[in-house]
Protein backbone atom coordinates (compact mmCIF):
# COMPACT_ATOMS: atom_id res chain seq x y z
CA UNK A 1 0.00 0.00 0.00
CA UNK A 2 1.52 3.30 -1.02
CA UNK A 3 -0.48 5.21 1.91
CA UNK A 4 -0.12 3.42 5.54
CA UNK A 5 -0.90 5.15 8.64
CA UNK A 6 -2.26 4.59 12.35
CA UNK A 7 -5.20 5.81 13.80
CA UNK A 8 -5.50 6.51 18.27
CA UNK A 9 -8.93 6.54 19.51
CA UNK A 10 -10.55 8.57 21.86
CA UNK A 11 -13.95 9.75 22.79
CA UNK A 12 -12.38 13.47 21.97
CA UNK A 13 -10.30 13.06 19.20
CA UNK A 14 -8.73 10.83 16.68
CA UNK A 15 -5.54 11.20 16.01
CA UNK A 16 -3.92 10.23 12.49
CA UNK A 17 -0.23 9.54 11.26
CA UNK A 18 0.27 8.65 8.16
CA UNK A 19 3.05 8.59 5.46
CA UNK A 20 2.98 8.27 1.75
CA UNK A 21 5.61 5.69 0.93
CA UNK A 22 5.91 6.14 -2.60
CA UNK A 23 6.62 10.36 -2.30
CA UNK A 24 7.65 9.90 1.46
CA UNK A 25 5.42 12.64 2.89
CA UNK A 26 4.37 12.10 6.24
CA UNK A 27 1.20 13.85 7.60
CA UNK A 28 0.18 13.77 11.02
CA UNK A 29 -2.89 16.16 13.19
CA UNK A 30 -6.26 15.27 15.01
CA UNK A 31 -9.62 14.80 13.97
CA UNK A 32 -11.26 16.78 16.72
CA UNK A 33 -15.38 15.56 18.21
CA UNK A 34 -14.30 12.44 16.84
CA UNK A 35 -17.85 10.80 15.76
CA UNK A 36 -18.86 9.17 12.18
CA UNK A 37 -19.91 12.22 10.49
CA UNK A 38 -16.13 14.01 10.98
CA UNK A 39 -14.45 11.29 10.07
CA UNK A 40 -16.24 10.56 7.06
CA UNK A 41 -15.68 14.10 6.01
CA UNK A 42 -12.03 13.79 6.43
CA UNK A 43 -11.80 10.29 4.78
CA UNK A 44 -13.80 12.32 1.60
CA UNK A 45 -11.16 15.12 1.96
CA UNK A 46 -8.06 13.33 2.38
CA UNK A 47 -8.64 10.02 0.28
CA UNK A 48 -11.14 10.04 -1.66
CA UNK A 49 -10.90 8.11 -4.69
CA UNK A 50 -8.12 6.05 -3.59
CA UNK A 51 -7.92 2.13 -3.25
CA UNK A 52 -4.29 2.33 -1.81
CA UNK A 53 -4.74 3.27 1.62
CA UNK A 54 -4.41 0.76 4.60
CA UNK A 55 -4.93 2.13 8.59
CA UNK A 56 -4.04 0.56 11.48
CA UNK A 57 -6.43 0.75 14.75
CA UNK A 58 -6.29 -0.29 18.02
CA UNK A 59 -8.82 -2.82 19.26
CA UNK A 60 -10.24 -0.20 21.75
CA UNK A 61 -13.33 1.22 22.94
CA UNK A 62 -15.19 3.29 19.41
CA UNK A 63 -12.83 0.54 16.56
CA UNK A 64 -15.95 -0.44 15.50
CA UNK A 65 -17.53 2.55 13.75
CA UNK A 66 -13.68 3.55 12.70
CA UNK A 67 -13.01 0.91 11.07
CA UNK A 68 -16.29 0.47 9.43
CA UNK A 69 -16.44 4.14 7.64
CA UNK A 70 -12.62 2.79 6.75
CA UNK A 71 -14.09 0.05 5.15
CA UNK A 72 -16.55 1.88 3.57
CA UNK A 73 -14.02 4.63 1.87
CA UNK A 74 -12.54 1.58 0.39
CA UNK A 75 -9.53 1.51 3.19
CA UNK A 76 -7.89 -1.52 4.34
CA UNK A 77 -8.70 -1.91 7.97
CA UNK A 78 -5.93 -3.66 10.10
CA UNK A 79 -6.93 -4.09 13.83
CA UNK A 80 -4.42 -3.90 16.51
CA UNK A 81 -4.58 -6.23 19.59
CA UNK A 82 -3.71 -3.41 22.69
CA UNK A 83 -1.45 -5.72 25.10
CA UNK A 84 0.89 -6.74 22.38
CA UNK A 85 0.95 -3.68 20.57
CA UNK A 86 1.79 -1.66 23.79
CA UNK A 87 4.70 -4.62 24.25
CA UNK A 88 5.78 -4.27 20.91
CA UNK A 89 6.49 -0.34 22.07
CA UNK A 90 9.81 -1.25 24.29
CA UNK A 91 11.41 0.30 27.17
CA UNK A 92 9.51 3.65 27.98
CA UNK A 93 12.24 6.42 27.24
CA UNK A 94 10.10 9.32 26.52
CA UNK A 95 6.30 10.47 27.30
CA UNK A 96 3.71 8.64 25.73
CA UNK A 97 1.10 10.75 23.55
CA UNK A 98 -1.69 10.12 21.19
CA UNK A 99 0.75 10.93 18.35
CA UNK A 100 3.34 8.55 20.02
CA UNK A 101 0.45 5.70 19.89
CA UNK A 102 -0.51 6.37 16.33
CA UNK A 103 2.69 7.14 14.67
CA UNK A 104 3.61 3.87 16.63
CA UNK A 105 0.90 1.71 14.93
CA UNK A 106 1.78 2.86 11.53
CA UNK A 107 5.21 1.92 11.75
CA UNK A 108 4.27 -1.54 12.91
CA UNK A 109 2.00 -1.75 9.88
CA UNK A 110 4.92 -0.29 7.89
CA UNK A 111 7.17 -3.47 8.90
CA UNK A 112 4.64 -6.00 9.21
CA UNK A 113 4.89 -6.59 12.88
CA UNK A 114 1.71 -5.49 13.89
CA UNK A 115 -0.08 -7.53 15.89
CA UNK A 116 -3.56 -8.17 14.40
CA UNK A 117 -6.84 -8.84 15.54
CA UNK A 118 -10.03 -10.88 13.86
CA UNK A 119 -12.66 -8.40 12.52
CA UNK A 120 -15.77 -10.08 12.94
CA UNK A 121 -18.68 -9.79 10.46
CA UNK A 122 -21.31 -6.93 11.39
CA UNK A 123 -23.95 -9.60 12.91
CA UNK A 124 -21.98 -11.59 15.42
CA UNK A 125 -20.35 -7.95 16.54
CA UNK A 126 -24.45 -7.60 17.18
CA UNK A 127 -24.63 -10.73 18.56
CA UNK A 128 -21.26 -9.81 21.06
CA UNK A 129 -22.94 -6.89 22.15
CA UNK A 130 -26.45 -8.67 23.53
CA UNK A 131 -24.70 -10.79 24.98
CA UNK A 132 -22.61 -8.29 26.63
CA UNK A 133 -25.25 -6.42 27.81
CA UNK A 134 -26.78 -9.73 29.24
CA UNK A 135 -23.56 -10.53 31.27
CA UNK A 136 -23.93 -6.86 32.39
CA UNK A 137 -27.57 -7.11 33.59
CA UNK A 138 -26.66 -10.13 35.18
CA UNK A 139 -24.06 -9.32 37.52
CA UNK A 140 -26.33 -6.26 38.49
CA UNK A 141 -28.77 -8.72 39.65
CA UNK A 142 -26.29 -10.77 41.69
CA UNK A 143 -25.30 -7.54 43.07
CA UNK A 144 -28.71 -6.12 44.23
CA UNK A 145 -29.25 -9.90 45.66
CA UNK A 146 -26.05 -9.38 47.70
CA UNK A 147 -27.44 -6.53 48.85
CA UNK A 148 -30.73 -7.57 50.49
CA UNK A 149 -28.29 -10.43 52.53
CA UNK A 150 -26.40 -7.49 53.52
CA UNK A 151 -29.20 -5.33 54.75
CA UNK A 152 -30.81 -8.38 56.55
CA UNK A 153 -27.38 -9.70 58.05
CA UNK A 154 -26.57 -6.40 59.48
CA UNK A 155 -29.61 -5.96 60.99
CA UNK A 156 -29.63 -9.34 62.74
CA UNK A 157 -32.48 -10.87 60.70
CA UNK A 158 -32.43 -14.46 60.64
CA UNK A 159 -30.53 -16.18 57.33
CA UNK A 160 -32.50 -15.93 53.84
CA UNK A 161 -30.34 -19.73 52.89
CA UNK A 162 -29.71 -20.31 49.19
CA UNK A 163 -31.78 -18.82 46.38
CA UNK A 164 -33.88 -16.96 49.11
CA UNK A 165 -34.58 -14.15 46.47
CA UNK A 166 -34.44 -16.03 43.58
CA UNK A 167 -37.92 -17.55 43.80
CA UNK A 168 -41.65 -16.05 44.41
CA UNK A 169 -41.65 -18.26 47.54
CA UNK A 170 -38.56 -16.60 48.56
CA UNK A 171 -39.55 -13.27 48.16
CA UNK A 172 -42.46 -13.13 49.84
CA UNK A 173 -40.43 -14.74 53.09
CA UNK A 174 -38.17 -11.54 52.32
CA UNK A 175 -41.02 -9.32 52.35
CA UNK A 176 -42.64 -11.06 55.56
CA UNK A 177 -38.58 -11.04 57.48
CA UNK A 178 -38.28 -7.46 56.46
CA UNK A 179 -41.98 -6.24 58.07
CA UNK A 180 -40.83 -8.05 61.59
CA UNK A 181 -37.17 -7.98 61.87
CA UNK A 182 -35.87 -4.73 60.10
CA UNK A 183 -35.51 -1.06 60.57
CA UNK A 184 -37.95 1.34 58.75
CA UNK A 185 -34.81 2.52 56.60
CA UNK A 186 -34.12 -1.36 55.93
CA UNK A 187 -37.40 -2.04 55.22
CA UNK A 188 -37.00 0.67 52.44
CA UNK A 189 -33.71 -0.90 51.24
CA UNK A 190 -35.54 -4.26 50.88
CA UNK A 191 -37.98 -3.08 48.97
CA UNK A 192 -36.03 -1.00 46.26
CA UNK A 193 -34.03 -3.59 46.03
CA UNK A 194 -36.87 -6.23 44.92
CA UNK A 195 -38.31 -3.63 42.98
CA UNK A 196 -35.46 -3.32 40.86
CA UNK A 197 -34.85 -6.87 40.75
CA UNK A 198 -38.21 -7.32 39.55
CA UNK A 199 -37.30 -4.42 36.51
CA UNK A 200 -34.31 -6.38 35.73
CA UNK A 201 -35.88 -10.17 35.58
CA UNK A 202 -38.23 -8.60 32.65
CA UNK A 203 -34.98 -7.28 30.48
CA UNK A 204 -33.29 -10.84 31.28
CA UNK A 205 -35.95 -12.67 30.10
CA UNK A 206 -36.52 -10.57 26.93
CA UNK A 207 -32.87 -10.57 26.10
CA UNK A 208 -32.33 -14.12 26.59
CA UNK A 209 -35.28 -15.03 24.56
CA UNK A 210 -33.36 -12.71 21.90
CA UNK A 211 -30.23 -14.66 22.80
CA UNK A 212 -31.67 -18.03 22.15
CA UNK A 213 -33.41 -17.23 18.76
CA UNK A 214 -30.02 -16.02 17.59
CA UNK A 215 -28.24 -19.45 18.59
CA UNK A 216 -30.59 -21.84 16.80
CA UNK A 217 -29.83 -19.53 13.74
CA UNK A 218 -26.12 -20.10 14.14
CA UNK A 219 -24.65 -22.92 12.64
CA UNK A 220 -21.53 -22.87 15.19
CA UNK A 221 -24.13 -22.79 18.49
CA UNK A 222 -26.27 -25.48 16.89
CA UNK A 223 -23.51 -28.00 16.74
CA UNK A 224 -22.20 -27.13 20.32
CA UNK A 225 -25.42 -27.43 21.49
CA UNK A 226 -25.54 -30.87 20.42
CA UNK A 227 -22.36 -32.20 20.50
CA UNK A 228 -20.57 -30.53 24.16
CA UNK A 229 -22.31 -31.33 26.87
CA UNK A 230 -23.79 -28.60 29.32
CA UNK A 231 -23.73 -26.05 27.09
CA UNK A 232 -26.69 -24.53 26.47
CA UNK A 233 -27.69 -21.57 23.53
CA UNK A 234 -26.48 -18.82 25.08
CA UNK A 235 -22.94 -20.67 26.09
CA UNK A 236 -23.27 -21.72 22.59
CA UNK A 237 -24.14 -18.64 20.95
CA UNK A 238 -21.11 -16.74 23.17
CA UNK A 239 -18.82 -19.49 21.83
CA UNK A 240 -19.45 -19.18 18.56
CA UNK A 241 -19.40 -15.43 18.18
CA UNK A 242 -15.97 -15.53 20.10
CA UNK A 243 -13.93 -18.29 18.91
CA UNK A 244 -15.69 -19.12 15.97
CA UNK A 245 -14.22 -18.44 12.32
CA UNK A 246 -11.30 -20.43 9.91
CA UNK A 247 -7.96 -19.82 11.58
CA UNK A 248 -9.06 -17.99 15.05
CA UNK A 249 -6.87 -20.05 16.91
CA UNK A 250 -3.72 -22.14 16.23
CA UNK A 251 -4.25 -24.62 19.21
CA UNK A 252 -6.80 -25.02 21.58
CA UNK A 253 -4.37 -23.59 24.43
CA UNK A 254 -4.77 -20.17 23.02
CA UNK A 255 -8.15 -21.02 23.09
CA UNK A 256 -8.46 -21.02 26.94
CA UNK A 257 -5.64 -18.47 27.34
CA UNK A 258 -8.19 -15.94 25.54
CA UNK A 259 -10.99 -16.73 27.37
CA UNK A 260 -8.94 -16.36 30.70
CA UNK A 261 -8.94 -19.75 32.05
CA UNK A 262 -5.18 -20.75 32.13
CA UNK A 263 -3.31 -20.51 35.52
CA UNK A 264 -1.03 -17.56 35.56
CA UNK A 265 2.46 -18.02 37.87
CA UNK A 266 5.10 -15.52 38.91
CA UNK A 267 8.61 -17.28 39.48
CA UNK A 268 11.76 -15.21 40.11
CA UNK A 269 14.64 -16.14 41.90
CA UNK A 270 13.40 -19.72 43.37
CA UNK A 271 10.18 -18.25 44.66
CA UNK A 272 7.16 -18.40 43.33
CA UNK A 273 3.65 -16.90 44.01
CA UNK A 274 0.45 -18.93 44.04
CA UNK A 275 -1.06 -19.40 40.45
CA UNK A 276 -4.23 -18.15 39.82
CA UNK A 277 -6.23 -17.27 36.91
CA UNK A 278 -5.26 -14.34 33.84
CA UNK A 279 -9.16 -13.46 33.79
CA UNK A 280 -8.35 -11.56 30.48
CA UNK A 281 -10.64 -11.62 27.41
CA UNK A 282 -14.77 -11.24 27.68
CA UNK A 283 -15.76 -12.21 31.17
CA UNK A 284 -19.07 -13.98 29.62
CA UNK A 285 -16.93 -16.49 28.21
CA UNK A 286 -14.84 -17.47 31.17
CA UNK A 287 -19.00 -17.57 32.96
CA UNK A 288 -20.37 -20.18 30.24
CA UNK A 289 -17.39 -22.06 30.22
CA UNK A 290 -17.51 -22.25 34.30
CA UNK A 291 -21.38 -22.93 33.83
CA UNK A 292 -20.98 -25.61 31.69
CA UNK A 293 -18.37 -27.09 33.68
CA UNK A 294 -20.57 -27.36 36.80
CA UNK A 295 -23.18 -29.44 34.89
CA UNK A 296 -20.38 -32.44 35.36
CA UNK A 297 -21.10 -32.52 39.08
CA UNK A 298 -24.63 -34.67 37.70
CA UNK A 299 -24.05 -38.34 38.25
CA UNK A 300 -25.18 -38.43 34.69
CA UNK A 301 -22.60 -36.22 32.96
CA UNK A 302 -20.04 -38.14 30.80
CA UNK A 303 -17.19 -36.53 32.40
CA UNK A 304 -17.95 -36.94 35.86
CA UNK A 305 -15.95 -39.25 37.10
CA UNK A 306 -13.01 -36.68 36.46
CA UNK A 307 -15.07 -34.52 38.23
CA UNK A 308 -15.45 -36.44 41.37
CA UNK A 309 -12.08 -37.22 41.26
CA UNK A 310 -10.66 -33.16 41.45
CA UNK A 311 -13.16 -32.20 43.79
CA UNK A 312 -12.21 -34.85 46.40
CA UNK A 313 -8.84 -33.65 45.87
CA UNK A 314 -9.25 -30.25 45.93
CA UNK A 315 -12.52 -28.63 45.72
CA UNK A 316 -15.76 -28.00 43.57
CA UNK A 317 -15.04 -24.81 41.68
CA UNK A 318 -11.61 -26.27 41.26
CA UNK A 319 -13.04 -29.11 39.49
CA UNK A 320 -15.19 -27.21 37.68
CA UNK A 321 -12.46 -25.00 36.21
CA UNK A 322 -10.97 -27.85 35.25
CA UNK A 323 -13.72 -28.82 32.99
CA UNK A 324 -14.34 -25.13 32.04
CA UNK A 325 -10.51 -25.65 30.50
CA UNK A 326 -11.74 -29.20 28.81
CA UNK A 327 -15.03 -27.66 27.39
CA UNK A 328 -13.31 -24.58 26.02
CA UNK A 329 -10.82 -26.87 24.07
CA UNK A 330 -13.12 -29.04 23.01
CA UNK A 331 -15.44 -26.20 21.82
CA UNK A 332 -12.34 -24.79 19.97
CA UNK A 333 -11.61 -28.29 17.82
CA UNK A 334 -15.34 -28.16 16.91
CA UNK A 335 -15.11 -24.75 16.08
CA UNK A 336 -12.22 -25.39 14.03
CA UNK A 337 -13.39 -28.37 12.34
CA UNK A 338 -16.75 -26.65 10.98
CA UNK A 339 -13.95 -23.08 9.94
CA UNK A 340 -16.52 -20.50 8.08
CA UNK A 341 -19.40 -22.44 8.05
CA UNK A 342 -19.46 -21.94 12.20
CA UNK A 343 -20.67 -18.41 11.44
CA UNK A 344 -23.22 -18.81 8.97
CA UNK A 345 -26.59 -18.94 9.26
CA UNK A 346 -28.72 -22.22 9.09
Amino acid sequence: MPIVGGLDIHRQQITFDYVDTVTGELRCGQIGQADRQRLVAWLRKSFAGRDDVAFAVEACTGWRYVSEELAGANIAVHLAEPAETAAARGRKRRAKTDRSDARLLRELLEAGRLPECWIPPAYLLECRALLQTYQDLRAEHTAWVQRIHAVCFHQGAEALGQGGVSTAQGRARVERIAEGQLSAAGQVQVATAARILDALEIELEALRRRLVEAAKHLRGATALRQRVYGVGPIGALAFTCWLGGAGRFSSARKAVRFCGLDITVYSSAGKRAPGRLSRQGPPILRWCAYEAGITHARASAPDHAYYATVKARIDGKRAALAEARKIVRTVSHILTELGEDALSWA
